[in-house]
């Protein structure tokens, strides 16, 4: 694939939503760089893995500072604990801030302002409808309402210079973290649609926030819902 095809970082490339992204990013002629503390999954043309535990604050710099020329960067590696009051879990919430909220931000902040002096990039976050609070998943909620602040934030530091942010906010989805034993008292709600979301279906939205038509969307929070944020 040549040099100058672009290149997007995309974080959870090895399963679930990031991998689905990292697919559907191939298949438009993107370069990929996954990010996951996995093995890789995906063997294709134009895409590359760089194994890193992005909990390890050092290591997550370290591996972004060699991609020197990536024109956007998707965070969709996510881990879910649960936990009401009285049961809060301290060590599951600072994984879930290391991973949510710290991760991005060293990626960022190396990423962005190579973005930025080159005049064009796109950032995608993948939130939560969480985010508006949940009983159960406060610890949750917080790291995925923060991805906001940090996008809207981020948005108005850098649109000046031809880059813009967004998150993405999936209701329940159908990933390996819907299984996860860890959230068994928790089983997601389907939404009105009737089923869960489908992966493919939060990628063809990161495609095209990640495309030149999406230009003059920043700042934004997009709720993929299945129906759920309708007045009933």
């Amino acid at each position: 694939m040549p040099s100058d095809t672009r290149l997007a970082v995309v974080t959870g490339s090895s399963s679930g939503i990031g991998q689905a992204i990292a697919l559907a990013l191939l298949d438009q002629g993107w370069r990929v760089c996954g990010f996951d503390v996995s093995p890789p999954t995906i063997e294709r043309t134009g895409f590359e893995a760089m194994q890193v535990d992005l909990c390890d604050g050092a290591a997550t710099t370290a591996a972004a500072t060699k991609v020197t020329d990536a024109s956007a960067l998707v965070h969709a590696a996510g881990v879910l604990r649960v936990g009401p009051l009285g049961q809060l879990n301290a060590e599951a919430g600072a994984l879930m801030w290391r991973l949510h909220v710290e991760a991005v931000t060293r990626l960022a902040d190396v990423l962005l302002p190579a973005m930025a002096a080159g005049g064009h990039g796109r950032v995608v976050l993948v939130g939560s409808r969480v985010a508006q609070g949940k009983a159960g998943r406060s610890q949750y909620a917080a790291t995925k309402a923060a991805l906001l602040g940090l996008a809207r934030s981020w948005a108005a530091e850098v649109i000046a210079s031809g880059v813009t942010v967004n998150v993405i906010s999936p209701a329940a989805t159908q990933t390996a973290m819907t299984d996860d034993p860890a959230r068994q008292a928790a089983a997601p709600v389907l939404p009105p649609i009737g089923r869960l979301i489908r992966p493919d279906e939060i990628a063809s939205l990161v495609a095209y926030l990640l495309s030149p038509a999406a230009a003059a969307i920043t700042g934004q929070d997009i709720q993929i819902c299945g129906g759920a944020s309708l007045a009933r």
